[in-house]
């Protein structure tokens, strides 16, 4: 059946094949990241952090946190590790490199949501030149002999809104948990910010 839609479709069926596998992959390997880190969450272990950074015991908040898989965590360690420099700018530092681990690859789901379309609108329009070609070349009366061309030229356009559409939904599923983490992230990082600023002046 695959292989028929190929064939039919003709050769920017393969581009298209090529974008819903690297779709595909994509869309598992953020799943399976994003599956890692809800399980590493740890809002306790967060608050802990702050509780202890309130009362200054930053020895056994080295101590707790160590191995900690939660990404806010690693944020504030990051900040008090560096809190007699500059613990704003430490904690902006590790969250960019924490959102920019959340935002690997969806720069390809992007680019195949806008490309896959187009190459289907492409292989469309090269089907109905070919089939009018074949019009002109034969001189054929029948009409039905174009529309099936025709149709079978659209093919391309139909797989290409396929898998614009099913890549498209994941893609803003990981947008939004992109964002709901940065979130989080500044949530507790102001939080650690007026905790620091309040042990400075006492």
């Amino acid at each position: 059946m695959m292989f028929d839609l190929l064939e039919k479709g003709g050769i920017v069926m393969y581009p298209l094949l090529a974008c819903s596998l690297i779709s595909l992959t994509v869309i598992l390997e953020r799943g399976a990241f994003w599956f890692r880190e809800m399980k590493r969450v740890d809002s306790g272990l967060v608050n802990r952090v702050l509780h202890l950074a309130e009362m200054g015991k930053y020895e056994e908040i080295k101590a707790s946190t160590e191995g900690a898989g939660d990404y806010v965590v690693r944020v504030l360690v990051c900040g008090l590790a560096h809190r007699n420099y500059s613990l704003t700018k430490a904690m902006e530092m590790a969250a960019l490199e924490e959102i920019k681990k959340m935002k690997r690859y969806l720069p390809v789901l992007d680019t195949i949501i806008t490309v896959a379309p187009l190459l289907g609108i492409l292989g469309t329009v090269i089907g109905i030149i070919h089939s009018f070609d074949m019009l002109a070349i034969a001189g054929m009366p029948d009409p039905q002999a174009v529309t099936s061309g025709i149709a079978q030229a659209l093919i391309t356009t139909a797989a290409g809104l396929l898998i614009a559409i099913f890549t498209l939904f994941p893609y803003n599923y990981f947008v939004s948990k992109v964002e709901k983490a940065t979130l989080r992230i500044e949530k507790y990082a102001t939080s650690l910010e007026i905790v620091h600023d309040g042990n400075r002046k006492k």
